[in-house]
């Protein structure tokens, strides 16, 4: 079964979320990436996880698909605090995390301090300066515009700053997975193999060989089945 839910974060902003339930108390949180929203590849994802014996939670950031509030208002810091009012909407004993690319820097930092989060699973994350290439634009012309409703100004790269991955490094303390296509062009998988060397907890890394940033739908089916795998192996571990 499928519910739709507006979870508030503040007074009058709250982000919309489904649940696909299964009963177990088994928990999966999905966020997505930086322009992206829950529609597409999260519904199907979800839908597997459900199948896997997992209540599955996709939801768009605030300035997102269907939620509240303006895109050039989000930063990684309100992404954040988005992923944290879902967690605490639905209230799990314990949960992983999914996050792609910018979701993967959101999942990364909110799981730190957060002991509901058993595991990380990232695609593609941001960890180390994916943003750096934009810095010069936005000084020079004030913002970047993606399309008539979606720009970045100043803000969302100062925010960036006072977000180090270092944090991740030393903090994070659950295991984490890390699915990265050989030819991204938007973030490097070099990024994800020095996160895997920097981390201080169990890595699992794999490289998909001719993907880049977005998997074909075999490297998605793969994903898919491999996520689950590792989730059961580690679920045994501990």
């Amino acid at each position: 079964m499928e519910t739709e839910h507006d979870v508030p974060v503040t007074a009058d902003q709250a982000v919309a979320a489904v649940h696909h339930e299964a009963g177990t108390g088994d928990w999966l949180f999905f966020c997505h990436g930086f322009l992206s929203d829950k529609t597409g590849s999260y519904e199907g994802r979800c839908r597997e996880a459900v199948e896997h014996g997992y209540d599955a939670v996709r939801f768009d950031f605030r300035g997102c698909g269907e939620s509240d509030g303006d895109f050039v208002d989000s930063t990684l810091t309100s992404r954040i605090a988005d992923l944290d009012a879902v967690l605490d909407y639905f209230d799990p004993d314990s949960c992983v995390l999914f996050g792609s690319s910018f979701g993967g820097a959101v999942a990364f930092h909110a799981a730190v301090g957060d002991d509901r989060v058993e595991a990380v699973v990232t695609r593609a994350p941001v960890t180390y300066g994916a943003f750096d290439d934009l810095r010069v634009t936005v000084e020079v012309e004030g913002e970047i515009r993606f399309d008539d409703r979606r720009a970045i100004d100043e803000r969302f790269l100062d925010d960036l700053d006072r977000h180090d991955f270092g944090d991740v490094e030393t903090g994070l303390d659950c295991p984490v997975a890390i699915f990265h296509g050989a030819d991204d062009e938007s973030v490097g998988i070099g990024d994800s193999f020095r996160a895997a060397e920097s981390l201080e907890v169990d890595v699992m890394l794999q490289k998909y060989v001719g993907e880049g940033h977005r998997f074909s739908r075999e490297a998605e089916a793969r994903l898919r089945e491999q996520v689950f795998d590792w989730l059961e192996a580690v679920g045994d571990r501990h």
